[in-house]
């Protein structure tokens, strides 16, 4: 588990004077000024700077980990609290937690703010799959897994620990497609224990030769998570599968 390491950046507020010309002399080109930031407003603090090598450090530590928190659907921090732990790690004081129950506090709570960031996406799978199990050539499994034969073959089925090839297409509830064999001309081939689980219990349904339609529920896609920048987490999948062989 990645450990959060942010260090919060004090501020000072000061007010800049701004001095005034002599009215008694005479006007005169202005000599040219460095430009310099606009000063505070009473009650602002000054923005940081970074100084030296260790400021440079601590900011890019905390832009780095927050991205990360942020990409797991992270809103909000206690401060206070998350500096507290830092610093009683990093001084080798008591800490209010032991290792174990921060690892699991920091698991727990990630998967609360992820099912919070997905929650619409997975109301809509939810609500797609209801639907979708009503059309006339569609199956459901125990596990929540629906198929549709497109053409069915006549070959062998694959086992869990098989080695399969084939050409698919994957695309989102709403059409958008994210990968496809197809397109690169050229098919793809893996073992059936390294992939969604989706994929495990479908391709084992097909005789070699055949090519399916898989709606794959998010809980056997890619869960909460989410893959990348193109499966949002949550998502209900649709893939175009067809298997060419066994390895």
């Amino acid at each position: 588990m990645k450990k959060c390491i942010v260090f919060s950046i004090l501020l000072t507020a000061s007010l800049y004077g701004v001095a005034q010309a002599p009215a008694n002399k005479p006007a005169a080109k202005p000599a040219a000024k460095p430009a310099q930031t606009a000063a505070p407003k009473p009650g602002e603090a000054r923005p940081p700077v970074l100084n030296t090598a260790l400021d440079s450090f601590s900011y890019a530590m905390g832009m780095m980990d927050a991205t990360f928190f942020k990409s797991q659907g992270v809103t909000e921090i206690n401060y206070v609290l998350m500096n507290k732990g830092f610093d009683d790690v990093l001084k080798g004081k008591m800490t209010l937690l032991d290792q174990q129950q921060a690892d699991m506090t920091i698991r727990d709570q990630l998967q609360a703010f992820l099912r919070k960031k997905s929650q619409a996406t997975i109301d809509a799978g939810e609500k797609f799959l209801a639907e979708n199990k009503k059309r006339a050539g569609v199956q459901e499994t125990p596990s929540g897994l629906q198929y549709e034969v497109i053409t069915m073959g006549t070959g062998p089925k694959p086992a869990d620990t098989s080695r399969v090839q084939v050409h698919y297409e994957g695309t989102l509830i709403d059409g958008t497609k994210f990968d496809s064999s197809r397109d690169r001309g050229e098919p793809i081939a893996f073992g059936l224990n390294q992939v969604i689980r989706g994929w495990t219990e479908g391709l084992q349904l097909m005789p070699v030769g055949s090519r399916f339609k898989l709606y794959i529920p998010y809980t056997l896609g890619y869960g909460e998570q989410g893959a990348g920048g193109s499966i949002p987490g949550g998502a209900a999948l649709i893939f175009d599968v067809e298997l060419l062989g066994i390895e």
